[in-house]
């Protein structure tokens, strides 16, 4: 009653849509839930994130759980996770899109989860890394753990949003450092980030991995656009 009572003062809100959620326990309103653009990329070894990387890189599978549209429910909840301090919208995000990897094939044997790291500056102005707390909620439903320290951003890059596909590669060209090879060794690693666009950031953190003997990398992300 008591937790009635203050929604009716201070409504929660879906962070999707900003209207008052009608039920207080629900984290979105259902209309934003049964709208949400779900990609199903991680039911098919061969899909559109996984051809971004034909040619470059050596991928296990890749997807992403969510399509994203410009004005879209998706751009309105990674505006919340990266620039208003809502981690919990990037846990629960993971927490759903986890279930769903466990039912795929591709994913459900998977060892352990990496963010792909934020440098420390940008860290410390943003105060999080968005793709922590989307491995949080993966390791949440999944049960798999996550590495937080193990790679390394040595190197500040300038912003990825206004750069074409040569020059984000550029851009993320020798950053990033891993501080230990041996707890990699013959594990399948999902390395996870919020947005793939050209794959750049992705194809970058994962060359380092792929130095460790007997190591297998897939990539999941929040949401992609093209």
């Amino acid at each position: 009653m008591f937790k009635s009572f203050i929604n009716l003062i201070y409504p929660s809100c879906c962070p999707a849509c900003n209207l008052a959620l009608l039920n207080p326990d629900d984290f979105i309103c259902t209309h934003c839930r049964y709208h949400l653009p779900k990609t199903n990329f991680h039911l098919h070894q061969i899909n559109p994130v996984h051809k971004k990387f034909d040619g470059r890189i050596i991928v296990n599978a890749a997807t992403s759980f969510l399509y994203f549209f410009k004005g879209g429910i998706t751009q309105e909840l990674i505006a919340k996770l990266k620039y208003k301090g809502r981690k919990d919208v990037g846990i629960f995000i993971g927490e759903l899109y986890g279930y769903d990897l466990l039912e795929s094939e591709l994913f459900n044997a998977v060892d352990i989860i990496i963010p792909v790291p934020l440098h420390k500056d940008k860290f410390k102005k943003r105060g999080y890394n968005q793709s922590e707390q989307f491995a949080e909620g993966l390791s949440n439903s999944m049960k798999i753990p996550t590495d937080f320290n193990s790679v390394i951003k040595k190197t500040a890059s300038a912003t990825q949003t206004t750069k074409r596909r040569y020059e984000r590669w550029k851009n993320v060209q020798d950053v990033y450092f891993l501080n230990d090879l041996e707890i990699f060794k013959d594990k399948h690693v999902l390395l996870v980030d919020d947005v793939v666009t050209t794959g750049s950031t992705l194809e970058a953190a994962a060359t380092v991995l792929l130095t460790i003997p007997g190591i297998k990398i897939s990539f999941a992300t929040i949401a992609c656009g093209f």
